[in-house]
């Protein structure tokens, strides 16, 4: 059972990245890559690290700039921007709408459902994918965390490692 989870480093006015430091205090395991992608519009990062690794469950981290619960989003939507000036352009042109998550995270009260994850680079990873996924007809378990800037970085990592070892006993059975 092979576990891949990602997050995001530093990015515009934020010069660190809540999921960064979450990611680095996750302890080494054999099972468990993280990686700790740059902010960026670029679709291999996503994928060449789906084919290097192989994983059999996916799990992303990104940072959302308010809320107090941490937020399991349910779909990525095709639109992207890098700024909220702009108008949204499709991540793939003639693609689905929107593509739902298929990971069962159950985080208790630390956390709420979420069907918006916006249209920057969290949103982009988890549209690049579920496309990735479903075009290469994988049947991996994929899931998107976002974790509000000001949350209690120990507490993340407190809720994550037991969504982890869930995933890995339930994976594993």
């Amino acid at each position: 059972m092979r576990v891949l989870i990602y997050g995001f480093g530093p990015y515009r006015q934020f010069h660190q990245n809540v999921t960064e430091k979450i990611l680095r205090q996750l302890p080494k395991q054999r099972h468990l890559k993280k990686i700790v992608f740059p902010v960026r519009f670029h679709r291999r990062q996503f994928t060449n690290a789906i084919q290097k690794f192989t994983p059999d469950v996916i799990l992303g981290l990104g940072q959302c700039s308010e809320g107090r619960l941490l937020r399991i989003e349910a779909r990525g939507v095709n639109r992207k921007r890098s700024d909220k000036r702009e108008k949204p352009r499709p991540i793939v042109q003639g693609g689905a709408h929107a593509l739902t998550t298929n990971l069962k995270l159950n985080l208790g009260r630390s956390a709420e459902r979420s069907r918006n994850a916006g249209d920057y680079v969290c949103n982009y990873s988890i549209y690049i994918i579920l496309d990735f996924l479903k075009r290469r007809r994988l049947s991996i378990p994929f899931g998107f965390i976002h974790v509000p800037y000001g949350y209690d970085k120990r507490k993340a990592r407190r809720v994550l490692l037991k969504a982890i070892q869930r995933l890995l006993r339930v994976e594993s059975i």
